[in-house]
């Protein structure tokens, strides 16, 4: 019998009432491996009572001591990575060193906010009239939410809740139903970590669960990953309710080719920015915009280079990427392939049928090149979220920079180039939050933001960084006059230092 996902509730690990369940499954067999409850309203309800009670003590705790949790959460993630990935790879398909990269990745956000005495620091002003300071104090908003999705299930939560709890918050997070196991493992250390019960609640289910979070007057503020219609929707009613929204969503990220670019480097990186995690990014580089007739030749090595790379499961040390999430996301992406090649692109390796000794069962899907796309293509037009990269030719620059900037998405973009005087023009003229300049994903370190623009991002403060410190918390401000009559005589010398 699968195990249940418990509900974390008030420090405490719990079974849920649910009177419906849904399947966990292996994406590399597909077999169910556990159930995640779609959790009632009582509990829900429970859970955020929980963590607003929690949060009136904590909001009291001195920042530095706040800082010291999360060094031990830190410590606790590094001491315990290789048993998080491997739960990780087993329900998201992912091999163990993507796994861990990620997890990796959400430690880097940890340790940025174990810095949150100096991030949390505000302004001050002597003397901006007679006799007169002003001061700005950051304060914690009360309880926050997080919705998270399946491709991410470490690294997306520990962007959101870390900060949050750090800033004086609680937290309530309804990870992905498809990949619930990891969110658990976060919690367990966060407990053992030591934070006080109720700072963080874990919560299941769908679309309700999620609904329930945006609409309820306790929740404060909402962080979201995920597409761009569940994005619409949750920064639509997350506002309509009176709270902060910041909503990650869809993206079809752009890699420019220079003709002076260096072959070898730019075949290199397309290959593992398109199929790495099986493309199920949103970081994921899906078009090559190749430059010049020069940059056509191209494409023959680029397909013998895809053709190299072999999906597998977790356990195999030499796969190049794992399975995609579900049935129907392989199903989906199949489809689009299909659909190009009807539509008249050329389809230079298909990855459809692909096949896995050993793992009839599994969402494969092969490595899949599909050159002389245009923008009226679904391939073009939709984010894939598999291991699909199409091909794109332009003229010139000016060419490249119009096609990238019509495109309704801004997650990332990249050119490689070795002229510096095209990566500025790049670079200054291109209408995208996240550029790079000879490396293919430009995901930014925890202390710049993650800045993703146009239709890939709702709102206005951005993940982690400086952005995530803002949203939050609130700014109070302190306006003061005192006069010299209220100085006291004073009663001779305090020799005693003491801070508490």
């Amino acid at each position: 019998m699968a195990k249940k996902v418990p509900l974390f509730v008030d420090g405490e690990f719990i079974d849920s009432e649910a009177d419906e369940w849904i399947e966990v499954t292996n994406p590399a067999t597909n077999a169910v491996i556990a159930e995640c409850p779609v959790t009632p309203g009582v509990e829900i309800e429970r859970a955020i009572a929980s963590a607003k009670a929690a949060q009136g003590n904590w909001r009291e705790v001195p920042v530095p001591e706040r800082a010291r949790y999360l060094m031990r959460y830190q410590q606790l993630l590094k001491a315990h990575q290789q048993a998080i990935a491997r739960t990780l790879a087993e329900e998201t398909g992912k091999t163990l060193t993507d796994a861990n990269g990620e997890i990796w990745r959400g430690i880097e956000v940890v340790e940025h906010a174990m810095g949150l005495p100096t991030l949390l620091m505000g302004e001050t002003l002597a003397n901006v009239a007679a006799k007169v300071d002003t001061t700005s104090w950051r304060q914690p908003l009360g309880v926050c939410a997080g919705i998270t999705p399946f491709n991410f299930p470490a690294m997306i939560p520990l962007w959101m809740f870390p900060l949050a709890i750090g800033c004086g918050n609680a937290f309530v997070l309804k990870p992905s139903e498809q990949d619930p196991l990891t969110p658990t493992r976060l919690a367990e250390l966060f407990r053992e970590a030591g934070f006080p019960p109720g700072l963080l609640q874990i919560i299941h289910g769908g679309k309700a669960q999620a609904d329930a979070l945006l609409e309820h007057p306790d929740i404060q503020a909402v962080s979201f990953v995920g597409s761009p219609t569940v994005g619409q929707h949750i920064y639509r009613t997350a506002t309509a309710h009176f709270k902060r929204a910041q909503c990650m969503v869809g993206a079809k990220n752009h890699m420019v080719v220079m003709p002076d670019a260096d072959k070898r480097q730019v075949i290199e990186h397309l290959v593992g920015a398109a199929c790495g995690a099986a493309g199920q990014r949103c970081m994921a580089i899906s078009v090559a915009v190749l430059v010049g007739e020069q940059t056509r030749a191209w494409t023959g090595e680029l397909q013998s280079a895809l053709a190299k790379l072999h999906p597998g499961p977790a356990t195999d040390p030499a796969a190049s990427y794992g399975p995609l999430i579900s049935r129907q996301a392989k199903a989906r992406v199949e489809e689009i392939i299909g659909e190009a090649e009807r539509e008249g692109a050329k389809l230079l390796l298909d990855g459809r049928g692909c096949t896995v000794e050993g793992y009839p069962a599994g969402n494969w899907v092969g490595a899949t090149l599909i050159d002389e796309v245009t923008t009226a293509m679904r391939c073009y037009q939709e984010e894939i979220f598999g291991p699909v990269l199409s091909v794109m030719h332009v003229a010139d620059l000016d060419q490249a920079i119009e096609l990238v900037n019509r495109n309704p998405y801004g997650n990332g973009t990249s050119i490689f180039t070795h002229s510096g005087a095209a990566a500025r023009k790049y670079r200054h003229d291109i209408d995208v939050g996240q550029i790079g300049v000879n490396l293919p994903i430009p995901v930014p370190l925890p202390f710049f933001a993650f800045t993703g623009s146009k239709g890939s991002f709702y709102g206005d403060l951005h993940a982690y960084g400086k952005d995530a410190i803002r949203f939050y918390t609130k700014t109070k401000t302190v306006i003061e006059r005192w006069f010299d009559a209220d100085t006291p005589s004073g009663n001779g010398p305090n020799m005693t230092l003491n801070l508490r």
